[in-house]
């Protein structure tokens, strides 16, 4: 059931100009999820209740060398999307390369863009061009003290 929930940004078009032509909302957010953690799945669950549908694009392996240097992911893209995957809260899951998920967004066009509270709204990726489609952006709280970066901490300070 979940590898079929991991899709092509082509098969995700498709697949959103369908649902949305029978009145379907559709949510989006991102990340990179190297660790996958009780944070994580708090943060889904509640982006997933703004709508009908959540889709989650996830940062490539690639993509997190940029972003977080050489020693991460610590979890293979192929991993932590068929994680995410597994997850009720997710209905559908892909991978992209650039740094930002601007491109996907924009050929997606969500009805809900979410990212969390750490986020200002000024500056998430994306939000503008949901706004300009007639969608919106919002941030959900996270849980204090749950971060992949302090679950690192914490691990090589234990080990």
């Amino acid at each position: 059931m979940s590898r079929s929930k991991i899709k092509s940004i082509a098969e995700l078009k498709k697949i959103v100009a369908g649902l949305k032509s029978r009145g379907k909302r559709i949510v989006f957010t991102n990340g990179c999820f190297d660790l996958l953690h009780y944070g994580h799945v708090k943060y889904l669950e509640e982006a997933r209740r703004k709508g009908d549908l959540l889709i989650v694009g996830v940062n490539s392996d690639r993509s997190i060398k940029r972003i977080k240097g050489n020693k991460r992911p610590l979890v293979k893209q192929i991993d932590r999307i068929s994680t995410l995957a597994a997850l009720e809260s997710v209905d559908y899951a892909v991978i992209f390369n650039e740094e930002t998920p601007l491109r996907l967004i924009e050929q997606l066009a969500p009805d809900v863009l979410v990212k969390g509270s750490d986020w200002d709204k000024s500056n998430i990726v994306g939000a503008d061009s949901v706004i300009a489609k007639g969608g919106k952006v919002v941030t959900v709280r996270l849980l204090k003290g749950r971060s992949t970066t302090g679950l690192i901490k914490k691990i090589a300070e234990t080990f």
